[in-house]
């Protein structure tokens, strides 16, 4: 006997109707059907019967069924050969299913992830081409703005180059009349000094007619044989109009021509230094500063010598009068003043600062040595004395010289070897005029 057996697969697109028609007419011809489930597709086998092969042999003759046996077993083995086949490869297919369907969906998560990468690249392109715009909106907008500002700079640069011409043409014109009023102002000094001179003749000659002549004689001797220790002593002699006066060297027998002050803060003062009109040279040896120099009547040092002598007999107060180019005017007082002997190189020694140039003293504490240009006794490496110019108590260069270089207006500042008193106008200031005098404290 032949035995034949079916497979079907089928899946839930098949029609129900035409499914069930199928079964039926398998059930007709006597085939045992065996259905499989998996998911949304079912899988339909159709077997031969063993009964119905049973039957059959009923028809055959005993001679055959004798000579059969053999057949029937073979065909009985190799059905379930068969069977086993089948379930086998029902096995597979269901892996083969399961497989698919994992691959599916793969390939659904990745269709959607591909889906999300495209509109996300979209979008960043978008925003691209805008940011290109945008950039190249940019880039036109500083290309015309650097034309314009290369326009402007050359504009800038003609009206600086103008300026400077300008400027230049100026600053000739300003030399030329700086030039000018130094001349006169050096005429104006000696005016004024024979200006002085005529009016003490004239007051000298006036006291001499109106005085009994005893009294004249005695008057002409104390004028030509007496000498004063200071001018604190000349005032108190009554001798009260300022001018210039002749002091004795103490311990000597010589004599200095000093300018007395009579009339600020009561009178009474030696003038040891006046700055005026940059008519006397400062940058001058040691000693030049040691004996003096310059002209009482003007500019002039009276001498670090006399003064080193007077100071140290009794104590003095040292008063500085300086003077700007605005017309502002201060001061420094100093309650004990005394100069060193020259072995000490005339070291400065001063205490108890009060006054308006300054609430720090402008000359270094404590007391430094004089230098000149020839005699460097600073504590700088360099010398300041060259550097600055004068003769002072430079310490390291200092906050101060009061003997730099004289500088006219508008060109006094930015000059660090000029006339300098650093805690009232600054470093680079070169001040106008300066007095530097003397007087006892007991006066």
């Amino acid at each position: 006997m032949q035995l034949t057996g079916y497979f079907f697969l089928g899946c839930s697109i098949l029609l129900a109707s035409g499914y069930n028609s199928f079964s039926k007419s398998m059930e007709a011809i006597g085939k045992k059907q065996y259905q499989v489930q998996h998911g949304s597709c079912s899988y339909t086998f159709l077997l031969p019967e063993t009964d119905s092969c049973q039957s059959s042999s009923s028809y055959v003759s005993n001679a055959v069924q004798r000579d059969a046996p053999l057949d029937y077993d073979d065909s009985v083995q190799r059905l379930q050969l068969l069977e086993n086949i089948m379930e086998n490869n029902t096995q597979w297919l269901m892996k083969v299913l399961n497989q698919t369907t994992r691959l599916e969906l793969q390939l659904l998560e990745h269709s959607l992830s591909t889906n999300k990468l495209e509109r996300q690249i979209s979008d960043q392109t978008n925003e691209i081409t805008k940011l290109q715009e945008k950039n190249s909106f940019l880039e036109k907008r500083v290309l015309e703005m650097e034309d314009k500002h290369t326009l402007q700079l050359k504009s800038i640069k003609d009206e600086k180059d103008q300026l400077q011409v300008l400027v230049a043409r100026q600053n000739s014109i300003i030399e030329e009349l700086e030039k000018q009023l130094v001349t006169a102002t050096v005429n104006n000094s000696v005016l004024q000094k024979q200006q002085h001179d005529l009016m003490e003749t004239v007051h000298n000659l006036l006291t001499m007619i109106s005085t009994p002549n005893s009294a004249k004689n005695n008057f002409i001797a104390k004028e030509e044989q007496i000498s004063f220790k200071d001018c604190a002593e000349a005032f108190k002699s009554g001798l009260t109009t300022s001018g210039i006066y002749t002091l004795t060297v103490p311990n000597t027998a010589q004599e200095k021509k000093a300018y007395c002050d009579m009339e600020t803060g009561g009178g009474g003062w030696t003038i040891i230094q006046r700055r005026e009109d940059g008519s006397v040279d400062f940058h001058r040896t040691w000693k030049e500063y040691k004996m003096g120099f310059g002209d009482p009547a003007g500019e002039y040092w009276l001498g670090n010598e006399f003064v080193s002598q007077l100071t140290n007999q009794k104590r003095y107060v040292l008063k500085i009068h300086l003077k700007d180019w605005e017309g502002n005017e201060a001061y420094s007082l100093y309650d004990h003043f005394s100069l060193a002997s020259e072995e000490l190189k005339y070291r400065i020694y001063l205490k108890g600062l009060t006054g308006t140039a300054g609430k720090i003293s402008s000359i270094s504490q404590p007391g430094n040595d004089f230098s000149t240009k020839d005699a460097d006794n600073d504590k700088c490496i360099c010398k300041c004395s060259q550097m600055l110019t004068g003769g002072w108590w430079f310490d390291a260069c200092g906050p101060s010289n009061l003997n730099g270089m004289y500088y006219p207006l508008r060109q006094n500042n930015n000059k660090f070897n000029g006339i300098k008193w650093y805690y009232w106008k600054g470093s680079g200031y070169s001040l106008k005029a300066t007095t530097m005098m003397i007087r006892p404290a007991d006066f």
